[in-house]
């Protein structure tokens, strides 16, 4: 059998396992874990020399946060559409209401919590904020899953319910001047998604072409229409050529033809936007905790997964039924992996919220909602589900 030749990447540091820290580079890669880092280092940086942290971060928002991950939103929208693609990971699974039901409580539950919690402390100002409460930090839930298990039905149902409720969020996000739409806008967005329609019909098997043509249209007719351009490529996506994920839902794909040469690069080039997101809007100065921060809290780590679990048990009791191998312990250690809003969360303080008080309670709140992915994988332990349930010595036996 001829041996398959690996292509380079866009960073060549992970094209060759002879690299003494390719492990560790591929681990941190194919986990997101660049994002954290960056978070570190930002939180760090604004606590030690804040005033040339902010300057930096200033001078980056606009280009990281409008720009750059817009490349972060495509390649979500291109994973979850292959693994729905008939032959993908999430194409035989048929019982996606009960997801989306868990999804509508989860929301319901932690802008309730949200929304009580200001309330109750008389800070009303907080209460646009409440979308941001909703995020799920779709990387996060997914890896703190697999730690725990390796296939099961949790994970087609923790994808598309946490992909549900972010969705919602990101409407709210994206449109927050409804009824001022440019008059030119609507003609650069057909024209991008015709250029797309051309490069799919010409067999253009290489993503570039319609990242660099067709999304700088889009981005600039959702700019101009007042809707948040990060999402600028999401249009796009379905035009790009596609392969079905039969099995991992966000796991870089093996460079062996041409659609999945142009994923692992793109996978690479997001590694380097994620870090700068995180970099340019994590850090926050660690004295400003205040009720924002914790009301955040409160709605991820104790109202989305209370909302989860009464949602699944009422859609339970109407005749819907869980996955195979989903019980009422999986669906709790679900409920607790979805607690983590941070990538969303930032992007949607960042995009809501203008720089003040406030953005930095709320940002304070969606670094710490991390601890609910401890939470998960503890609970899950106690709980004897997945891979951290302990082995019974021979004398118990």
């Amino acid at each position: 059998m001829k041996p398959r030749v690996v292509s380079p990447h866009v960073l060549n540091l992970a094209g060759s396992d002879r690299w003494p820290g390719a492990r560790a580079y591929r681990f941190v890669i194919d986990r997101f874990l660049v994002l954290p880092i960056g978070a570190f280092v930002a939180v760090v940086w604004a606590n030690t020399a804040s005033e040339s942290y902010f300057r930096f971060a200033h001078a980056l928002a606009f280009p990281v946060n409008q720009i750059g991950m817009a490349l972060f939103f495509a390649l979500l929208a291109q994973d979850v559409t292959e693994a729905l693609m008939p032959g993908g990971a999430l194409h035989r699974w048929r019982k996606w209401t009960l997801p989306f039901m868990a999804a509508a409580g989860g929301l319901a539950g932690s802008a309730a919590v949200y929304l009580f919690y200001v309330s109750a402390a008389h800070e009303t100002v907080l209460s646009p904020a409440w979308p941001i409460a909703c995020a799920i930090d779709i990387a996060a839930a997914y890896y703190v899953l697999k730690t725990i298990v390796r296939r099961s039905g949790m994970i087609p149902f923790l994808v598309l319910l946490a992909a549900a409720t972010d969705a919602f969020g990101l409407l709210v996000a994206a449109w927050p001047r409804w009824g001022e739409p440019h008059p030119g806008s609507l003609l650069l967005m057909l024209v991008a998604l015709g250029l797309a329609w051309r490069l799919k019909r010409g067999g253009v098997r290489a993503f570039w072409p319609y990242l660099g043509i067709c999304g700088p249209l889009s981005w600039t007719a959702l700019y101009l229409a007042g809707t948040h351009p990060a999402l600028a490529l999401i249009p796009i996506v379905p035009f790009l050529p596609h392969e079905p994920r039969p099995t991992e839902v966000f796991a870089e794909p093996a460079p062996d033809d041409a659609v999945h040469r142009s994923e692992r690069d793109w996978h690479e080039v997001v590694q380097i936007v994620l870090f700068f997101f995180g970099l340019v809007n994590a850090g926050v100065l660690l004295r400003g905790y205040d009720t924002g921060t914790w009301a955040i809290m409160t709605a991820g780590l104790v109202g989305r997964p209370l909302g989860i679990l009464i949602a699944t048990a009422l859609a339970v009791g109407l005749g819907l039924r869980l996955p195979r191998d989903v019980g009422w312990r999986e669906v709790i250690v679900i409920a607790l992996a979805t607690t983590s809003g941070f990538t969303f969360a930032l992007f949607f303080a960042t995009s809501l919220l203008p720089m003040g008080a406030v953005l930095t309670q709320v940002k304070m709140g969606a670094l710490l909602t991390v601890i609910g992915a401890m939470a998960a994988i503890g609970v899950a332990r106690l709980l004897r589900v997945g891979r951290p349930a302990p082995r019974r010595s021979h004398a118990a036996r």
